[in-house]
């Protein structure tokens, strides 16, 4: 497994860093994310000790088991939706919670982290492909109305914008679910102003190098470095 972990690593770096290029970037623009998700504590360790430190899971409850006294320097997102009633336990454990897209869940993130003394960043998350059964704000208008009320809150910083782009669809129509969450993003930023608001996080194993292409900062890959999941 640390084989090919290493090979699958080096390959998915190659292909990232033609990307950036591609949309006139260097590689150190693009942040890689091992996701960890539905593997086990050793396959976190060792993409760990493969110099994988920026780490993804998308339930509370799994990355409570793997990553609670887990040494080493790791920084742990959560990219799946947060239920408002696991907020106290993620405002203790994630770096960052990418799947913001209700103002009621981004309060109840904000009311622990600030009992903690701990703020917390966030992404907030835009439904780009129109897919019921992804979370996210529905549209512009929605995210628009709520950022400023987010970004206000006391123990969250805001650092950008997450969606998962549309599942069995055309390369163009990846591509255009990518590049209307580049304009969201570019939009945000200019109405708050905050000179830390610098994540977009987008792209996993299918459609990265699109994404990269579209401006991501944050590709999150699972499969394309561990292979399929229960095969590891």
């Amino acid at each position: 497994m640390v084989d090919a972990l290493r090979l699958n690593l080096a390959e998915v770096k190659d292909r990232i860093a033609r990307a950036a290029a591609r949309s006139g970037r260097g590689a150190e623009s693009v942040r890689l994310m091992a996701v960890t998700k539905g593997f086990p504590l050793a396959v976190v360790q060792e993409a760990i000790d493969a110099g994988l430190t920026l780490l993804g899971e998308n339930r509370v409850q799994e990355a409570e088991q793997k990553f609670t006294g887990l040494a080493g320097g790791w920084e742990l997102h959560l990219i799946g939706h947060l239920q408002r009633n696991k907020a106290r336990a993620a405002s203790g454990l994630f770096h960052c919670v990418q799947s913001i897209d209700k103002l009621e869940t981004a309060r109840a993130l904000a009311r622990c982290a600030a009992e903690r003394g701990k703020p917390v960043d966030i992404l907030i998350e835009l439904n780009t492909s129109g897919e019921e059964s992804k979370s996210g704000y529905r549209g512009t208008e929605a995210l628009f109305r709520d950022l400023e009320p987010i970004a206000s809150l006391d123990g969250l910083c805001p650092r950008g914008l997450m969606t998962v782009g549309p599942l069995a669809a055309s390369a163009d129509q990846v591509r255009a679910a990518f590049a209307a969450l580049h304009g969201a993003f570019v939009e945000s930023g200019r109405r708050l102003g905050l000179p830390g608001f610098d994540t977009l996080s987008m792209g996993m194993s299918g459609d990265y190098e699109i994404a990269v292409e579209e401006g991501s900062t944050m590709a999150r890959l699972g499969t394309a470095l561990f292979g399929q999941r229960g095969q590891a």
